[in-house]
């Protein structure tokens, strides 16, 4: 039975997708190939609704397994806590994206983007239709 679980483990971990942190590299990728882009604007020691958005959401299995076959995944994280200051060149990349797609400071806010960065969808906030609704909406968006 430990067998399996770790076997489990490591098949989880392998699909599992990844939350990049710069625009641009998660544009060339999405190029390469042709997937969408999920952009997601989060105060993640701070706003109680991303917090919300990522444990309900983004880190369920069908998201992930959605994820890893059509999007590419970036977050734009505003921590407020010392403890999890980003770097200057990371919070000047966030600040730069903030400016170009997120104007009024919303979180969080969560845009779907072509590989050419034009905003496809976006929603502002904790989804209403909770995550079910959130996923069935991305899944008719998305290539799937």
């Amino acid at each position: 039975m430990p067998f399996l679980i770790s076997v489990l483990l490591l098949i989880y971990q392998a699909i599992a997708p990844v939350w990049m942190l710069d625009f641009s590299e998660a544009q060339q990728q999405a190029k390469q190939e042709h997937k969408q882009i999920l952009l997601n604007f989060s105060g993640s020691d701070w706003c109680g609704p991303c917090i919300r958005l990522t444990k309900d959401v983004f880190q369920s299995p069908e998201f992930e397994v959605l994820a890893a076959k059509e999007l590419v995944l970036v977050r734009a994280d505003f921590p407020r806590s010392k403890k999890n200051q980003l770097s200057a060149e990371q919070q000047h990349k966030n600040d730069a994206l903030a400016e170009r797609y997120n104007t009024k400071g919303s979180f969080p806010l969560t845009l779907l983007l072509d590989e050419d960065g034009v905003v496809i969808k976006s929603w502002e906030g904790y989804p209403e239709n909770k995550a079910t609704g959130f996923l069935n909406e991305l899944r008719t968006l998305t290539h799937e």
